[in-house]
């Protein structure tokens, strides 16, 4: 299988090294000309408790060098998302399938707008990279990752094909230590992991905090459970089916990641575009809908905003690609 990997973000080396590494016929689509210089001339760096490794990937700028891909997948902010997708389907052609891997919510839907949703493939995943400087990341974390058709649904009817190609995406990242596992229904996992990065990325990127230092501080500990609570409440409104444990599951996801700078604090640290308005920002609006207040995921994202809004330009939104 003939994969690109769009947006060479932490993510999108992480898995473009790990797929390149064990054989996989991988290229890698950014838009800094300098980032992929160096990730050509000099591979790309993978630090990984405290040993590094140097993988000799495949990347560049521009899609018309880039032939045959048979999956997509999506490491890019969700404000680019539209464009990725755009080059996507030009890349995939009439058959081919995309993966968004992408924090928060839309993506999945913006995807299926352009290609259809019975090419479109998405997931959540555990793995935590961090950017250490242009070419070499840090994996900081090494979870699961769940894919499932978009669209599919408990009740719906199964998509043999799509199913298929869900199944040999899986064995693939798993034979290159990514490992993945299918389901048939894929919202509630997408949820699942909506709860960890509102309970998460927000309250790193405005403290300056990684994320296992939350949990020794009190306040932060109680932040984490009030904007979770608030997330159940409006899942819940929607029927959407919320584990007993979540709140113990975000703790325990930023406790396996605890040296990890989350991406929305990485986005701060960097002056870039986050994606605040995907994840805290769409259980406000979710919230509005449905007549359910959420004070403390409103305040959030105001606060997201505020600090955002102080570096962003017009140009830099235009050019800040993962």
């Amino acid at each position: 299988m003939k994969i690109t990997v769009i947006g060479t973000g932490a993510m999108g080396c992480l898995f473009g090294g790990l797929l390149t590494e064990y054989g996989a016929d991988v290229q890698l689509l950014g838009v800094r000309k300098q980032q992929i210089n160096t990730l050509n001339k000099q591979g790309l760096a993978i630090v990984y408790q405290g040993k590094k490794r140097i993988i000799r990937v495949r990347a560049t700028v521009d899609p018309a060098e880039i032939i045959g891909t048979e999956l997509a997948v999506l490491f890019v902010k969700h404000a680019q998302t539209a464009e990725a997708a755009r080059s996507a389907a030009s890349l995939l052609g009439s058959t081919g399938y995309a993966l968004t891997l992408q924090n928060g919510m839309g993506n999945a839907e913006i995807l299926a707008d352009i290609l259809g949703k019975d090419r479109v493939l998405c997931g959540t995943t555990a793995q935590g990279a961090m950017v250490l400087k242009p070419g070499k990341v840090q994996h900081s974390g090494n979870g699961e990752t769940v894919l499932g058709m978009w669209g599919q649904g408990k009740d719906a009817i199964e998509d043999p094909v799509g199913g298929a190609v869900g199944t040999e995406v899986a064995k693939i990242f798993s034979a290159a230590g990514i490992y993945s596992e299918t389901v048939d229904d894929i919202i509630p996992v997408l949820w699942k992991k909506l709860f960890v990065n509102v309970g998460i990325n927000a309250i790193t990127a405005l403290t300056g905090l990684r994320n296992g230092q939350l949990l020794a501080h009190e306040d932060a500990r109680l932040l984490i459970r009030d904007v979770v609570a608030e997330a159940m409440a409006v899942a819940k409104a929607y029927s959407i089916e919320v584990p007993a444990d979540i709140l113990e599951h975000v703790e325990q996801v930023a406790q396996a990641t605890a040296s990890n700078r989350s991406s929305m604090g990485q986005d701060i640290d960097n002056q870039r575009l986050t994606e605040i308005d995907a994840i805290n920002g769409y259980i406000v609006r979710k919230a509005e809908k449905v007549g359910l207040a959420v004070p403390v995921n409103q305040t959030l994202v105001r606060l997201v905003q505020v600090v955002q809004g102080q570096y962003m330009t017009s140009e830099r939104q235009r050019n800040c690609l993962a």
